[in-house]
């Protein structure tokens, strides 16, 4: 047995003696949660968030520690940037110290929304299926400072045993009513007002996402209040023109 493969058996034992919470089912979702939590102790750190690739391509929030690490997760889906974008894009392990020394321009509004939620430290690791990337699992520390090499290799393996999980619910959309991160289920309301707002301001599909996102972001709202709002019709975003 090989070390990621040692880190991956102790992961997934962690996973098997967590506690059901008591709204909690036996589901993939359900595993989900109590992965992040079995993580988050075991590495000693505030939060653990697993997100996911949809149908469309986007990053949704499958399942988290606690509610605010979920709050924390769901930032790169409103933001659209963040270490957990990155790893997906390019399949490694994304590795951030300090947020505060993060570049703002490495992503924008994402450290500083982050760091007003109590994270000094965030890394990311690829959930990998051949060359297929499923999604990320996300760490989080309210002190900054590197990673030791122990934990790196323990969160890649509890990012293998996630990735296990949803393969042996079916892969990515194969049950819907289980599968949290499928847009149908988190988040659709945002793709419907992004519909809204295409048409209202004539725009394409990318720029009217981006001006949701940065309504929420200059309001300090998150971008599910703000499609709530759209689709009441109580908000109608302004045309540039």
């Amino acid at each position: 047995m090989t070390r990621s493969d040692e880190h991956a058996s102790a992961a997934r034992e962690l996973v098997d003696f967590e506690p059901f919470a008591p709204d909690e089912v036996p589901s993939m979702s359900g595993r989900l949660q109590r992965l992040c939590r079995a993580a988050r102790r075991d590495l000693t750190v505030i939060g653990v968030g697993v997100s996911v690739m949809s149908r469309t391509g986007g990053l949704v929030t499958t399942a988290a520690s606690s509610p605010g690490s979920a709050r924390v997760e769901d930032l790169q889906f409103e933001l659209g940037v963040g270490p957990c974008v990155t790893a997906c894009t390019t399949g490694r392990p994304v590795l951030v110290p300090d947020l505060e020394q993060t570049p703002a321009v490495a992503w924008p509004g994402y450290a500083s929304a982050a760091l007003a939620h109590g994270v000094q430290a965030v890394f990311a690791f690829p959930m990998q299926d051949g060359g297929a990337t499923l999604g990320a699992l996300d760490v989080y520390r309210d002190h900054p400072g590197v990673m030791s090499e122990w934990a790196v290799a323990r969160a890649l393996g509890f990012a293998q045993v996630a990735m296990d999980t949803i393969l042996d619910s079916g892969g990515i959309g194969a049950d819907e009513s289980d599968l949290l991160a499928d847009e149908q289920e988190v988040g659709f309301e945002v793709y419907q007002a992004q519909g809204m707002v295409m048409v209202q301001l004539t725009v394409p599909p990318e720029e009217a996402l981006a001006r949701m996102r940065g309504y929420a972001f200059a309001e300090n709202r998150s971008l599910r209040e703000v499609a709530n709002d759209i689709l009441a019709r109580r908000l109608v975003l302004e045309s540039d023109r």
